[in-house]
C-alpha cells in the first residue's frame, strides 16, 4: 500500500473476536478498515462511504450475509466492489449462495490473514481493471449497455441515458431495455444467434439497433445500440455534410442497402430524382460512389 492511496475495507462480523482479529490485521498492512457488526451496519456505512472491498460474514442475526450482499450490489455506485464474504460455513450449497448473491470469493474461518491479504490484492486489481473500462468507455462517447442474463442492467455509458431521454422515460425505458435484452438473451442461448443485431422498439418515437458485443464478466453482456431515429439521423447528416433534408433522407437509404428503385418508392420519388440527389450527395462528401458514401453516412448514424 501506499501512502498516496490507502485502500479501505469495510468488515462486517457480528463476532467482536473475529472483528477484531480481522481488523488489527488489516490495520498492520496499512489499509484504513470500517467496521459493521450487522447487516443494516454495512448498509448504512455504505450510505455514506463507498469501500474499496467489503469482508462479509455470511451468518449473522437479523439480515445475513447473503442478503446484505444483494442489496449492496442493488445500488449502482457499489455494484463493482469485491465482496468477500467469511464464514465457518464450508458446503457447496454456501459457497454457490455466496457467489449467487453477488460475492467474488469465499474464505473459511478460522481466517488465514497472508491468504486474506493476497485475495484483498487480487480482487482490488480486477475491480479497478473494471472501473478503469467502464470510465475509458464513457469518456469514448459511445453508447454501450451491459446487462446479465436476466435482463438486469449492469451498466451504461452516460449516452444511453442521453438516448433514452427522448422517450420522456428514461429510467423506465433503461429497465425495459435491460427486460428485452434478458428475454433476447434467453432466446439466443437456445438459437445460437448471439452476435446477430437486432432491432428493438421502445416508444412510439424511438427504435434502436442492438449489436451484441459478447461477454465482458462473468455474467455481463455487452451491447452496442444505435437509434433508428430518422429525423435526429437526417439532422446530423445535414449538419455534418451540408445536405438537403431530401439529400440526407436519399442517404439514410443508400446507408441501409436500398437500391436507387427501392429508394424512389419508399421515398415516392422518381428514380431520376434519386440519381440526381445521389451526384450531389457524393460531391458534398467528396465520394465517388454509393458504398462509399454508405460508410460515410453510417459513421454519423452509429455516433448518434
Amino acid at each position: 500500500m501506499t501512502d498516496k492511496h490507502r485502500d479501505t475495507v469495510l468488515v462486517v462480523d457480528d463476532s467482536p473476536e473475529s472483528l477484531g482479529f480481522v481488523t488489527e490485521a488489516l490495520r498492520q498492512t496499512g489499509v484504513t478498515v470500517l467496521v459493521a457488526t450487522s447487516g443494516a451496519g454495512a448498509l448504512s456505512v455504505c450510505e455514506k462511504i463507498t469501500p474499496d472491498t467489503i469482508l462479509m460474514d455470511a451468518v449473522m442475526p437479523g439480515l445475513d450475509g447473503f442478503d446484505t450482499c444483494r442489496k449492496i450490489k442493488d445500488s449502482p455506485g457499489l455494484q463493482n466492489v469485491p465482496v468477500i464474504f467469511m464464514t465457518g460455513l464450508s458446503e457447496t450449497e454456501h459457497i454457490v449462495k455466496a457467489l449467487d448473491s453477488g460475492g467474488v470469493d469465499f474464505l473459511t474461518k478460522p481466517i488465514n490473514i497472508d491468504e486474506l491479504k493476497a485475495r484483498i490484492k487480487v480482487h482490488l486489481k480486477n475491480a479497478r481493471s473494471v472501473q478503469s473500462a467502464h470510465v475509458a468507455l464513457d469518456a469514448a462517447g459511445r453508447h454501450l449497455v451491459a446487462v446479465s442474463s436476466d435482463g438486469a442492467v449492469q451498466w451504461a455509458t452516460p449516452q444511453i441515458q442521453s438516448l433514452l431521454e427522448r422517450t420522456g422515460a428514461a429510467d423506465k425505458s433503461l429497465f425495459q431495455l435491460g427486460k428485452a435484452l434478458g428475454t433476447w438473451l434467453d432466446k439466443a442461448d437456445q438459437t445460437e444467434v448471439r452476435r446477430t443485431s437486432f432491432m428493438l422498439g421502445l416508444s412510439e418515437n424511438l427504435s434502436l439497433q442492438l449489436h451484441p458485443l459478447g461477454r465482458v464478466g462473468p455474467d455481463e453482456n455487452l451491447f452496442r445500440v444505435t437509434a433508428e431515429d430518422e429525423a435526429s439521423q437526417v439532422a446530423a447528416l445535414q449538419e455534418q455534410f451540408g445536405l438537403t433534408q431530401r439529400e440526407a433522407e436519399v442517404l439514410i437509404w443508400i446507408a441501409k442497402g436500398k437500391a436507387n428503385k427501392d429508394i424512389a418508392e419508399i421515398l415516392q420519388l422518381s428514380p431520376r430524382t434519386v440519381n440526381k440527389h445521389l451526384e450531389q450527395i457524393f460531391i458534398k462528401l467528396g465520394v465517388e460512389n454509393r458504398a462509399a458514401a454508405a460508410v460515410r453516412a453510417a459513421e454519423v448514424i452509429f455516433s448518434l
